[in-house]
């Protein structure tokens, strides 16, 4: 029996390099696939979001946000995905569902997402306007900013998607296989700014 490599969503998909339009020094859109990330979902059981919120302030130093945002800390980010419901984000190679089980098991179902969703990070000063012609939500900064996040449709694809910085900076997370139609309608969409596909 042969060991199993991990397989990236976008491998065969994502080609390192430049994308659409080829004029100027620097592309208006960059993308980099997020592979290795720890995702895991979390969902309240009943009566005990509170019973949540408090071990998880307790474990991790973080309070469980109540409103479509992100909260960050030591490489750890709880994204909010609707009512007592989030995604765990980890990236520094922890167990994350194995910690996050003898952390709040009790309180919550905890279920791995690893290697169930793809996630892309995209940014740059047109990561934006690349952005707006699919998904389903309004980016402008009045009404989307850091450590904003939503649930949200991206080119008919369901996903959830979130603000890292002012630059902006966005990762996107989808079922594994949508991955592929979600590039090829990103790299459509940031084809007129340019787009570079970090490997």
């Amino acid at each position: 029996m042969s060991d199993l490599t991990p397989r990236s969503a976008f491998a065969g998909i994502l080609v390192p390099g430049r994308h659409g339009r080829a004029e100027g020094n620097k592309a208006g859109v960059t993308v980099r696939p997020r592979d290795g990330l720890a995702l895991a979902r979390l969902i309240a059981r009943k009566g005990r979001a509170a019973d949540l919120a408090t071990a998880i302030r307790s474990q991790y130093g973080l309070d469980l946000p109540t409103t479509p945002k992100r909260v960050e800390q030591g490489g750890l980010a709880f994204v909010w995905s609707g009512p007592g419901q989030w995604l765990a984000v980890a990236e520094d190679g922890r167990d994350l569902v194995r910690d996050l089980a003898a952390a709040v098991g009790a309180f919550a179902a905890v279920s791995d997402q690893s290697d169930g969703l793809a996630v892309l990070r995209v940014s740059g000063p047109h990561a934006r306007d690349a952005l707006v012609k699919g998904v389903g939500l309004d980016l402008h900064p009045r009404g989307f900013g850091p450590d904003d996040a939503a649930v949200t449709v991206i080119a008919h694809v369901g996903a959830q998607l979130w603000q890292l910085d002012d630059a902006p900076t966005y990762e996107i997370a989808v079922l594994r296989g949508f991955a592929g139609s979600v590039w090829r309608w990103l790299d459509a969409s940031a084809a007129e700014f340019g787009c570079e596909v970090e490997a």
